[in-house]
């Protein structure tokens, strides 16, 4: 009898693609585009022209490209330690298994009634939960921050019956979800405006029902599939997977020590104070939304709320003080992210802050929070290392300078295909190097000096451009080997990477497919702002 050959570890899978990667630089030519700056009617104005180049082939590189890839991803590397850290501490409070079990026991109560019973609870509360993060990827590009919200959202999944699947699908997948259907995201939608000439933010109306359509269809297609494994939980293909997650888990909310040490109101205090002074000293913050922007006084505010909401909750016990102090993370997450234009690194600052706050909280000595901490950051280095090794796929390609010949080489593919069939070879194309330029801002930098003056010699529209660039950029994340992101929500959330790209392949080709009918209207109707 032949012994069943086991899949490849996800490292190794990584790795054969990073030595097919140095293969193809020793076939493709070497090629990059260069600015060209001509002088017209007195201005200056820069052009993209493409040059062939000596090819640099890559060898004993493929050994050096995990190294390589640790410098380029050090920052979500980084951030990924930090947050494991920070929320090892939380965990070891039990406040998050106290949180989800009150949930659970909130979510039963109103079940009786009936248009609860009818929609189903859970039903109600992924979709909310899926359209809350769907809007930020569409907002304001969430992205890397989902990475956090995983050691959140999985333990949640699986209390109510479902899959650490289901628990990715419900922040990184609907924030995948907003980000194709970006309405007012400034690092795609924004940047590829610009570059292409249009009005920033121009075509709202039909991105907001692209956003709609692709909403409906994504999380139609979590909530079949959550149905099923609410059904039985053993045809999940991470059923064996998830008994880590299962064995962390507490089924007795009764069973849980509930205590306020002083470090609680300590904790409290110091972080009141330091909230009034910030507020003293930032009084309005001015939001940004996609082009608009508004200024609130959302310091003073937050702090307000977290004075209140923060006194209730620990009348209660120090777990739900720890509760809220994650809540308000969140919030100054947003504010901070819409506010102050902030990115990985002060995002794991102060999930860092939120760890060292929930021990000192649960009246853990220096020694306790240090302990907890490094089991953390031991606990999700797996996915820090291969997040740096996943790096070396695209280190290897721009070293051995191919990109560049493969975008040129499809560029030339589109003439003399009529408008839907050329719009249709600039999507596939924003798609394929969507697999080895995850950056949405990189690669709409790259691509669109390219394809906007060339929608105007076939003619076709610059928006409709755009729009291919829009869709290219956001589907294929939800499985490309080269984000970060990804490799790093999966490291994060024990799903081997052969397992998620057999179960979110079906939807990938389902939202290609329909990007693909979205973008038919842009060529063949007049629509506002094409």
């Amino acid at each position: 009898m032949l012994k069943k050959r086991k899949i490849p570890h996800t490292y190794a899978i990584i790795f054969y693609i990073i030595i097919l990667a140095a293969i193809m630089t020793w076939v493709i030519p070497g090629g990059e585009y260069v600015e060209i700056v001509t002088m017209a009617d007195g201005l200056e104005k820069t052009e993209v022209e493409f040059q062939y180049v000596d090819s640099n082939p890559q060898t004993w590189q493929v050994f050096a490209a995990m190294f390589k890839g640790f410098e380029r991803q050090a920052g979500i590397i980084v951030f990924i330690l930090m947050i494991g850290g920070a929320f090892w501490i939380m965990n070891s409070s039990k406040a998050i298994d106290v949180g989800i079990l009150s949930f659970l026991k909130f979510t039963k109560k109103i079940e009786k009634y009936k248009f609860f019973k009818v929609m189903g609870v859970d039903n109600i509360v992924i979709t909310l939960v899926m359209l809350l993060f769907s809007v930020f990827g569409a907002v304001f590009g969430m992205s890397e921050e989902t990475i956090a919200f995983i050691i959140v959202m999985v333990p949640l999944a699986i209390s109510m019956g479902y899959d650490s699947i289901v628990g990715v699908s419900m922040c990184f997948v609907a924030a995948g979800l907003g980000f194709a259907g970006a309405v007012l995201n400034p690092f795609t939608i924004g940047i590829a405006q610009g570059i292409a000439e249009l009005p920033l933010f121009s075509g709202f109306e039909y991105r907001l029902f692209c956003w709609l359509v692709i909403n409906v269809v994504g999380i139609a297609y979590i909530l079949r599939y959550a149905r099923r494994i609410k059904k039985d939980p053993t045809r999940s293909p991470v059923f064996h997977d998830d008994e880590y997650w299962r064995n962390r888990g507490t089924s007795d909310l009764e069973s849980i020590e509930t205590k306020r040490p002083a470090g609680a109101w300590i904790s409290y205090g110091i972080i009141l104070v330091s909230l009034v002074i910030f507020s003293w000293i930032y009084p309005m913050t001015e939001m940004k939304i996609g082009n608009n922007s508004t200024t609130l006084p959302m310091l003073p505010i937050s702090t307000g709320l977290f004075a209140i909401f923060g006194l209730l909750s620990l009348r209660k016990s120090a777990q739900f003080f720890i509760l809220s102090l994650l809540l308000f993370t969140i919030l100054f997450l947003i504010v901070g992210v819409m506010g102050y234009g902030w990115y990985i690194m002060e995002i794991a600052t102060l999930f860092f802050a939120m760890g060292i706050f929930s021990g000192l909280a649960m009246g853990y000595n220096d020694n306790a929070i240090v302990k907890n901490f490094l089991e953390g950051v031991g606990d999700i280095i797996p996915a820090a290392l291969v997040v740096g090794l996943a790096g070396g796929i695209i280190i290897i390609l721009e070293e051995g300078k191919v990109i560049d010949t493969i975008l040129y080489g499809m560029s030339k593919s589109m003439k003399g295909v009529g408008d839907v069939g050329a719009v249709g070879i600039m999507y596939v194309i924003q798609n394929i190097i969507n697999i080895v330029i995850p950056s949405g801002s990189a690669k709409a930098a790259l691509t669109m000096p390219i394809m906007a003056p060339f929608s105007d010699l076939i003619g076709i529209s610059r928006q409709a451009t755009v729009m291919a660039f829009q869709f290219g950029d956001g589907f294929t994340n939800l499985i490309t080997p080269t984000s970060g992101v990804l490799i790093g929500v999966l490291g994060v959330a024990k799903i081997p990477y052969d397992k998620w790209v057999r179960w979110v392949t079906p939807l990938i080709v389902i939202l290609i497919l329909l990007g693909f009918l979205l973008l038919i209207p842009t060529v063949t109707m007049e629509l506002n702002g094409f």
